[in-house]
């Protein structure tokens, strides 16, 4: 495998199935399937996004990798299988990327980035119907369980938008965060309602429409949490730096303490430079 050219695919794909031979093989690699692997592919599409925006291209690189061996590992897991191989993933791909873009491969005229989304859903939706024995039975099928809530929330959303089931504009959706806050909080005021169900679901609700004025807004929820814990952590590392200088832990200092730390941290954070 030393005599490979730099970049050769071909060289993982052989790597990947010296791990996963019998009796020579690497014994971790043997004991895995798709179910037991899926939680690392996810993981490992999060550290592409987490070095993306870190803006941190080496480490992306390195990321890209354990990704793309993520897909070698399923691929060939199924090629055991004689289901397929890596070489029919990319022959699919590729086909798709070709079938659902018309206007570059086709006679389909120009169209601008809105009208490429559309294009693309339609081509799919109508794939989908097409499948024998897979019949579209629903404008919401193809939204996957496993994606994050917040990611899943935002596509449910927008599948129901192309319909026409929407909100008008961002203020309306301002309107309905007010009336499921004054419901988490009618719920709040009910004797005994910690983690109670009833909870759960409005506080559901309200996450549920935070999401929608964010797609409303056309912000991504999920890099605007990320963003958010981001800040969050940097000025909380501030007061934590801050109380050390001052000889003091974190247990011992009072909210009010901390409180002014985290303001100072804010102000900080205005100043130019």
């Amino acid at each position: 495998m030393s005599g490979r050219p730099h970049g050769d695919v071909a060289r993982l794909i052989e790597i990947m199935a010296a791990l996963r031979t019998p009796g020579s093989g690497c014994p971790w690699d043997l004991a895995q399937d798709f179910r037991s692997i899926a939680p690392y592919t996810i993981e490992e599409a999060y550290e592409v996004a987490d070095a993306i925006e870190r803006n941190d291209l080496t480490d992306l690189k390195d990321e890209l990798g354990d990704l793309l061996l993520q897909v070698a590992f399923h691929a060939r897991m199924a090629q055991e299988q004689d289901a397929f191989a890596f070489e029919d993933v990319v022959d699919a791909i590729c086909d798709k990327l070709i079938r659902r873009h018309p206007h570059v491969f086709g006679d389909v005229q120009a169209l601008d980035a809105d009208g490429v989304t559309m294009q693309w859903s339609a081509i799919k939706a109508r794939e989908k119907a097409g499948k024998q024995g897979s019949p579209l039975a629903s404008l919401l099928d193809g939204v996957p369980l496993a994606l994050p809530a917040l990611t899943r929330a935002l596509k449910l959303q927008h599948k129901a938008s192309e319909v026409g089931f929407d909100w008008d504009d961002a203020q309306h959706v301002l309107s309905k965060i007010r009336e499921e806050t004054e419901e988490v909080a009618a719920e709040l005021a009910r004797p005994g309602v910690d983690a109670s169900p009833a909870l759960e679901e409005e506080i559901g609700d309200l996450l549920f429409v935070v999401a929608n004025l964010a797609r409303h807004a056309k912000v991504d929820p999920e890099q605007a949490l990320r963003g958010a814990n981001t800040k969050f952590e940097r000025r909380f590392h501030h007061i934590e730096r801050r109380l050390t200088e001052m000889g003091r832990s974190l247990e011992a200092a009072s909210l009010d303490e901390m409180e002014a730390l985290w303001v100072e941290a804010k102000g900080a954070e205005r100043k130019p430079g």
